[in-house]
């Protein structure tokens, strides 16, 4: 009787019915159809590149690499706004999404002016950082060749990204999901067709290689920017906020105080956790240029996989968000916790089918036998970790949708530099453990973080509505 009471409880707790998950799938599918097929085309993208050569390959890793770490400075320099965007949607308050946009704007501006700005006085040192393992002097001098070439061209992709992360991240916290997905499809598909074009040369197009893939990716983003933008602005009776949107671009000072004490430590954090996995990777790379070429394809087809995660995880982050706004704590938290379960059951059926095509997707790349093999062993290892990965993504954006970014900065950037990093660091460099041991070791111990996470959910730390006033 008394297990049957439990087993009641338990379903009532972490098991929705139907119209939940429909409710949660109707958020997160669109956000995960356009990460998917963005990280798909990636993946093509990828292994064009790769087919090329191991250096041109490993060229262009290491400055998305780099890149990455711009990207979750956009993001993290947003999402401190967009926890209000949310909240004031609920609200049903207009002009305090417009405010929060503007504030994106100007933080965005100036990340955007930083990030160009360094990599064009200091890009080629920053990719020399990972050529320090073993590998010829030839072999190192090509990868910083086609390192380089990639990068200047990127560069001018990223204002339209800026702009695209900018207008969907608010359309996405005003629970319009599908444009931003239709965009970045569109988007993919110029992509596909111009790596296609440019990196062979077919047909009269030139064959440009690594600047091929750059030019295309920057083409791509223009054509997101122009269909997010002007969908954005022709359908103002559905997108109330974009009414009046750039008849100032002042942001009053009450709100731009709050956002920054909310909003600083999740640009920080997002900042400090992207160069801390910049740095992951460069230790990793001190075992030598076959690693850098694993970690790439490992990576590559890690992105793919990982898109339930993050999707299921943006999803906690806008519809508790907007519970959280309308005041509904108890739903608020009957919904996280069945949030979490759901994403951690999905995970583990995505991890079983990961770890099982391990060994075949190395060979889609024209690299050594060596770097395959580290790649489907990585591979593996990240599959195995994944239920524990999908906890620790609902867990921080469930910290985060409550405002609770001090938290989520110690419970993330914080516990990266003071425990992963000095792991792979000092096993990198002062042992002679295998780098597939270390990259296991880096993952077993964010089973610390998980602990946390639960004690802080559980605790409700993060049930409270933060523009009430």
């Amino acid at each position: 009787m008394e297990r049957t009471k439990e087993r009641s409880s338990f379903r009532k707790k972490f098991i929705g019915d139907r119209k939940f998950y429909m409710m949660v799938l109707a958020v997160a599918v669109p956000i995960m159809i356009q990460n998917g097929i963005t990280n798909f085309v990636s993946l093509l993208d990828n292994i064009m590149i790769g087919r090329i050569g191991t250096e041109q390959m490993s060229g262009a890793s290491i400055v998305n690499q780099l890149i990455f770490v711009y990207n979750l400075c956009i993001f993290g320099g947003v999402s401190g706004a967009g926890i209000f965007t949310a909240q004031y949607f609920g609200q049903k308050d207009h002009e305090g999404v417009r405010q929060t946009f503007r504030y994106k704007f100007w933080m965005a501006v100036i990340l955007t002016i930083g990030t160009i700005l360094l990599f064009l006085t200091v890009g080629e040192n920053l990719i020399s950082m990972y050529l320090q393992g073993e590998g010829t002097a030839q072999q190192i001098a090509d990868t910083l060749k086609y390192g380089k070439q990639y990068l200047d061209i990127m560069l001018l992709g990223l204002p339209p990204f800026m702009m695209v992360q900018i207008y969907s991240s608010t359309l996405r916290e005003c629970g319009e999901t599908v444009l931003p997905m239709k965009a970045g499809v569109v988007a993919i598909c110029v992509n596909l067709l111009f790596n296609y074009l440019l990196i062979y040369g077919v047909f009269f197009f030139p064959r440009l290689g690594v600047r091929g893939a750059a030019i295309a990716t920057v083409l791509s983003r223009y054509v997101e920017a122009a269909i997010v933008i002007g969908w954005t602005h022709r359908h103002t009776e559905k997108n109330a906020f974009a009414k009046g949107l750039y008849s100032t671009l002042k942001v009053p000072a009450n709100l731009t105080k709050k956002i920054l004490v909310k909003g600083t430590p999740l640009l920080f954090n997002e900042t400090l956790w992207a160069s801390a996995m910049a740095m992951l990777t460069q230790c990793y790379s001190i075992r030598g240029l076959n690693v850098v070429a694993s970690l790439n394809i490992s990576n590559t087809i890690n992105n793919v996989f990982n898109i339930v995660f993050i999707a299921l995880g943006d999803s906690v982050a806008i519809i508790v968000g907007q519970l959280l706004g309308a005041g509904d704590m108890k739903k608020a938290r009957d919904t996280d916790n069945k949030m979490i379960a759901f994403s951690v059951m999905c995970c583990t059926c995505v991890a079983m089918v990961m770890f099982v095509m391990a060994p075949l997707f190395p060979m889609l790349y024209n690299t050594n036998d060596e770097a395959r093999e580290l790649a489907k062993y990585l591979i593996m290892i990240t599959a195995f970790f994944m239920p524990q990965n999908a906890f620790l993504h609902a867990t921080y954006f469930t910290l985060r949708s409550g405002g609770k970014t001090i938290i989520t900065f110690l419970f993330d950037s914080v516990f990266i530099w003071c425990v992963s990093v000095p792991i792979a660091f000092v096993l990198s460099r002062y042992t002679g453990i295998h780098v597939l041991v270390i990259y296991a070791c880096v993952q077993l111990a964010d089973l610390i973080k998980c602990v946390i996470g639960f004690v802080l959910v559980k605790k409700g730390v993060w049930l409270q509505n933060i523009v009430s006033s």
